[in-house]
């Protein structure tokens, strides 16, 4: 039985599960996402992932500011949809669309609840240096990411993940998951299982704060915090009045006062250990690797960062 189906998201992660949906012998109503925005240095005004995927495949969608709106939900009342998928679409659906009895709302989240519920799940995980994460499956109810869970599988954090590198393993397991979803939805067999609430933690959203470095941290905390922060915001430092955004570096064993510039390679002790740059971004230039970057500038060995 072919399920009628609305689909709800917005960047990358979303679109490789909307992409085995549109395969899939559901049928896609119509796909919600995030209104055209400003983005990159130029400001230009660009679609959301998704956006683009659907238009590609000639599927209908719609961009609403607000989901709560009265049109908004005789709209979705008129297509009659069985399910609303959800995966990282960046708007909380409100009481009086959840209240619709007779659709299933299901909501991909990228963690293992109840752990990271909230905004920035893959982030936290990558910064906390966690050993393993996941894909959930669960029912939406009105508070955030705290519905029964259904399905989750788990994938592996190396050490070194980046938040662009495990995001698409997520979204590649999101995807083979929402379709056994489906399945037991088609054969009545779908079950879920209330989170345990002793077990919660939060993801909250990335604040522009947390990205400047703190070189009193240890270099592994540092370098996971870099690694889940790439692209955006990044994470940055100030040098001879310069913000230095790093893009990628890696742990160097070193005892210095934090801060300190230990050699020409460009190396920052920090609490323990030190982080050696590799790849960075000067503001308002291109990502250069150190080596670049060293060309036309020189760096003090003994030089303190604040």
């Amino acid at each position: 039985m072919a399920l009628k189906i609305i689909f709800m998201g917005t960047p990358n992660f979303a679109v490789p599960i909307l992409k085995a949906i549109h395969k899939s012998d559901h049928k896609i109503l119509e796909v919600y996402t995030q209104p055209p925005k400003k983005k990159d240095r130029g400001q230009k005004i660009q679609n959301s992932p998704v956006h683009n995927f659907a238009k590609k495949k000639n599927i209908k969608v719609r961009l609403p500011n607000l989901l709560d709106k009265q049109d908004e939900i005789d709209h979705i009342r008129i297509l009659n949809p069985d399910i609303i998928i959800v995966a990282a679409y960046g708007k909380i659906l409100p009481t009086n669309l959840l209240d619709m009895n007779s659709i299933l709302f299901l909501n991909v989240h990228a963690s293992l609840l109840p752990r990271w519920r909230g905004a920035a799940p893959i982030q936290r995980a990558i910064m906390n240096m966690d050993n393993e994460t996941g894909i959930s499956i669960m029912k939406i109810v009105s508070k955030l990411d705290a519905g029964p869970v259904s399905l989750q599988s788990k994938i592996k954090i190396d050490k070194d993940s980046t938040f662009i590198e495990l995001s698409e393993k997520m979204s590649k397991l999101g995807s083979e998951l929402i379709l056994k979803a489906l399945k037991l939805i088609e054969n009545n067999k779908i079950e879920f299982t209330n989170q345990k609430e002793s077990d919660v933690t939060y993801a909250n959203k990335i604040q522009k704060i947390e990205s400047k470095i703190n070189w009193n941290e240890s270099a592994s905390k540092i370098i996971a915090k870099i690694n889940a922060l790439y692209p955006s915001p990044g994470c940055w430092f100030s040098f001879l009045g310069n913000r230095i955004k790093i893009v990628k570096a890696k742990e160097i064993n070193y005892k210095a006062n934090p801060g300190k510039i230990v050699d020409k390679n460009f190396t920052i002790a920090c609490l323990k250990n030190a982080v050696q740059i590799l790849e960075l971004q000067k503001e308002g230039k291109k990502e250069m690797t150190t080596e670049e970057f060293l060309r036309g500038n020189e760096i003090e060995v003994g030089y303190q960062l604040t």
